[in-house]
């Protein structure tokens, strides 16, 4: 593939819910444009995009894909982008250095929840949009109910800019809205088409829709405006209308519809033409970056200073894949580049130019590129690459949060030692992941979108670097306390036939006030007076304490917010040591701590729920029966609602699937610890049984 400057190139995403049939319409779009023999099939596994064997067992997308073609002179690289929540992480990532969004419908199953994702993600991005209505032939196709649909969940600005000619198995062709002809699939059903006139059953629509095409493009200008006012659309010329359009398109007043069949064939080139013209070329969006802490424009110009934009990361037993998007400037081959979040410098060997899982050598990379580096040391997704003459830093990528939550397990000795490695590649490539460990525990935390997605990462796991792993929710951090005041005495006397042990504390333990601010869980006073226990056993004494608290006293969980004053004991000349002391205060606390009102106590998070208005109330009434306790409802104006609740951590440990299934995937949250909260008394009872019970 030759090189093309940047204002004939384009970087355009493919997006929408799975099964739409975005990897089908990029591999035809592929096959339209010559850019392959032959269209692959994802039945099959045998498509551009869908390389990775997990792909290839499921039969869907988990990694965004690149699949660059040519096409009247420019260059487009279709990013084809996976349309299952539980893999957000890479349509974030796509959305960052996209230039257009292609949001592909089903024209049976309409506006579906993949689909609101990538709307919301590339109106937030500010990403301008075209719909392709897809599966025109499939049974149900309903073209005007989706566009409806769309207008009603999306946005008003969606308008056809085509109309199609029957549907389902009658399905015949497609009318421009804008030139005012027909294309009719040829009989041959190879992607070419027969240009004629609109028939005439179709002639009422097609004027209904093309004077509300014309509105929205009048609408971008009032010079346009006031001329269509006055004389009609015949008033405007063809360049004016076509101004017009890309104007709207660029400010997202208007998002035009195409619509045809991948699996015929149909509507390609129009969509590939369609695509040129809505969309501005690399050439055409100005780079923002950080220079030195400021914020600062460069131009997006082969000469201009280099950057670049590290957007998916891929890793096998051989090596690392960096995916990257030139913003401005060259990237050459054998060259040296600047990582501004590390401050050093990285050598470069070849260049690639990307073609799914196929990969050509190049010389260099100008702005609106995208290709592949690999073996880089120390980069990672989200970092810049730039010149050594500027240090410019791009805005990073902007990630989804974690949503749930599980313990690894290593299922032999084997997979322990291989263990580490794998978790630190595999975060590598999956930033929306992250590995934390229990302090109480010292259990390795995997943290993902969801329980899908974090079964799939464990099977990769297994197949990419041979660690067999088990999954498992994590124990629930509960904790004790006291809520009062006792005091309690123990003597440690042992005698072995040599040297012997003994120890004699009193201790008086009372509860502390609770605080976040506070780290230390104990609050130790020596209070001993007239040395009857030396100042060398007291760190011992308070050893023993400290080992109690963190075993615990109903349930092995740890004692937090404490005070306990030493304020007497005995000691012998000869057999008090350091055990000694440090088993005494373990026995006082304990006997101590019985005394007290203990308590378990369980952590407390607090949920933010963002859901559509309909699914307000199934949310508060599910938030009631974990437990929760709702703190407020803030409706957006815009068709969501953002609930705040407190609800126990033990409710929540598969809250991601819950509230996925209660919203048909629409909803999303966010939560983080808040504060710990007595557990219910009948819950109490059941944990220390449970603990009995375990022996």
């Amino acid at each position: 593939m030759k090189s093309y400057p940047p204002e004939r190139t384009h970087t355009i995403g493919v997006f929408g819910h799975g099964g739409s049939g975005k990897t089908t319409l990029t591999e035809v779009l592929l096959l339209t444009a010559h850019a392959v023999a032959r269209a692959g099939r994802v039945e099959d596994g045998t498509t551009v995009t869908d390389f990775d064997p997990d792909e290839q067992r499921l039969r869907h997308s988990i990694n965004l894909g690149v699949a660059p073609v040519e096409w009247n002179g420019h260059k487009i690289t279709l990013i084809d982008v996976p349309g299952y929540a539980d893999f957000a992480g890479d349509l974030a990532a796509a959305m960052r250095v996209v230039d257009g969004v292609v949001l592909v419908l089903d024209a049976a199953g309409g506006v579906e929840v993949g689909t609101e994702l990538a709307w919301e993600a590339a109106r937030l991005a500010q990403v301008p949009r075209i719909i392709f209505v897809n599966k025109m032939d499939r049974e149900h196709a309903a073209f005007i109910r989706t566009v409806e649909q769309a207008r009603e969940r999306l946005d008003e600005a969606v308008v056809p800019m085509q109309l199609p000619i029957g549907a389902e198995r009658e399905f015949a062709g497609i009318i421009s809205l804008r030139r005012q002809r027909a294309w009719l699939i040829a009989p041959s059903h190879d992607g070419t088409f027969i240009e004629a006139d609109i028939p005439a059953e179709l002639h009422a629509l097609e004027q209904q829709w093309r004077e509300v095409l014309i509105d929205r493009i009048a609408a971008t200008n009032d010079d346009l405006i006031e001329r269509y006012l006055e004389g009609g659309a015949d008033a405007l010329t063809t360049d004016e209308l076509q101004q017009g359009l890309r104007s709207g398109i660029a400010n997202g007043s208007i998002v035009p519809v195409f619509c045809g069949s991948a699996a015929q064939v149909a509507g390609m080139a129009q969509l590939l033409n369609g695509i040129l013209d809505s969309f501005p070329a690399a050439a055409r969006r100005p780079v923002s970056a950080l220079e030195g802490g400021r914020r600062t424009t460069i131009a997006p110009e082969a000469a201009a200073p280099l950057t670049a934009l590290v957007f998916k990361t891929l890793i096998d037993p051989y090596g690392k894949i960096s995916y990257v998007r030139i913003f401005s400037g060259t990237l050459l081959a054998n060259s040296t580049v600047v990582n501004p979040r590390t401050g050093r410098e990285e050598r470069l060997g070849q260049l690639f130019a990307v073609r799914g899982k196929e990969t050509l050598p190049v010389l260099s990379l100008g702005p609106g590129e995208v290709g592949a580096l690999t073996k880089l040391g120390d980069v990672i997704t989200g970092d810049t690459l730039c010149g050594r003459e500027r240090t410019l830093a791009l805005d990073p990528i902007a990630f989804p949060p974690t949503a749930h939550t599980v313990v690894v397990k290593p299922r032999t000795r084997a997979d322990l030692d291989k263990l580490g490695g794998a978790l630190h590649h595999i975060v590598e490539e999956d930033p929306t992941l992250h590995i934390s460990r229990d302090a109480m525990t010292g259990e390795t935390m995997l943290s993902g979108l969801s329980e899908p997605h974090l079964q799939l990462i464990a099977e990769r796991m297994k197949r990419k670097f041979g660690v067999d792993v088990e999954l498992e929710l994590p124990r629930v951090p509960y904790r004790e306390t006291i809520r009062g005041k006792a005091e309690a005495q123990y003597r440690h006397k042992k005698q072995t036939g040599g040297a012997g042990q003994f120890a004699d504390v009193s201790l008086r333990i009372e509860p502390l006030p609770p605080d976040p601010a506070r780290t230390d869980p104990l609050e130790f006073v020596n209070a001993i007076v007239g040395g009857v226990i030396d100042r060398a056993f007291v760190p011992s004494v308070e050893k023993g304490v400290r080992a109690a608290m963190l075993e615990g006293v109903a349930t092995g969980n740890q004692v937090v917010d404490v005070r306990v004053e030493l304020f007497d004991g005995k000691m012998h000349p000869v057999d008090s040591k350091d055990i000694a002391f440090q088993i005494a205060g373990q026995e006082a606390f304990r006997l101590a701590a019985a005394k007290a009102g203990p308590v378990i106590m369980e952590p407390i998070y607090e949920l933010e729920v963002v859901v559509p208005d309909a699914h307000a109330g199934d949310i508060m009434s599910d938030l009631t029966t974990r437990r929760g306790r709702v703190l407020g409802m803030l409706p957006d104006g815009d068709g969501r609602t953002t609930i705040t609740a407190h609800v126990p951590y033990a409710e929540v440990l598969r809250y991601a699937t819950d509230v996925r299934s209660l919203t048909q995937g629409r909803g999303r949250f966010t939560m983080r610890f808040d504060h710990f909260a007595d557990l219910p008394a009948h819950l109490a009872a059941a944990l220390q049984a449970g603990r009995e019970d375990r022996g």
